[in-house]
């Protein structure tokens, strides 16, 4: 029985469980950077992490690395009106950080969406899904900047593929976005 607790907490979803706005968010494909920009007039990103270490058990597996491994692990929220409306986490294997994503690990306060969505060689897999609880060290990192803290978010994530390179990006949305 542990072990089915084990996998159910480390599976991702092929569609979300929800229905109305969130729905439309989380299964939208094109930015979600150009999305914001669109709804808020205020748009802005702010860095919250950008440094090497181990990625998380449910993300090794997509990109095939080693658990030991560490990765260049970038953690942003996207703000909307100066209010946290998506707390983005990507990582990067250092051998994906060279040719045309070299500067990746310097993008600061720089959308990735801007620069993943404007090369036409960029592609990306299907999304995936998962409603993440206060366990997950998602739903940890994604609400530490936050006052109120929801009883679970949902969260969404895929693979960038540019030549032999790649990156799982993982966006979780935050509760202001779709007050």
């Amino acid at each position: 029985m542990h072990h089915l607790n084990q996998q159910h907490r480390f599976q991702w979803l092929k569609k979300p469980i929800l229905s109305g706005r969130q729905h439309l968010w989380l299964i939208g494909r094109g930015s979600l950077t150009m999305s914001l920009r669109q709804r808020y007039a205020d748009f802005s990103v702010k860095l919250v992490t950008a440094e090497y270490a181990k990625p998380f058990l449910d993300e090794v597996t997509p990109l095939k690395i080693p658990l030991h491994k560490h990765v260049l692990i970038r953690e942003v929220l996207l703000m909307g009106n100066n209010q946290a409306v998506v707390f983005a986490h990507s990582i990067l294997p250092r051998e994906s950080l060279r040719g045309r994503w070299l500067g990746m690990g310097r993008l600061g306060n720089r959308p990735l969406g801007e620069s993943l969505f404007a090369n036409p060689q960029v592609r990306r897999t299907v999304l995936s899904f998962k409603k993440l609880s206060h366990h997950h060290l998602l739903f940890q990192h994604a609400t530490q900047h936050l006052n109120d803290k929801p009883a679970y978010l949902w969260a969404r994530r895929s693979v960038f593929l540019l030549n032999c390179a790649q990156m799982m990006v993982t966006e979780v949305f935050l509760p202001e976005l779709l007050r």
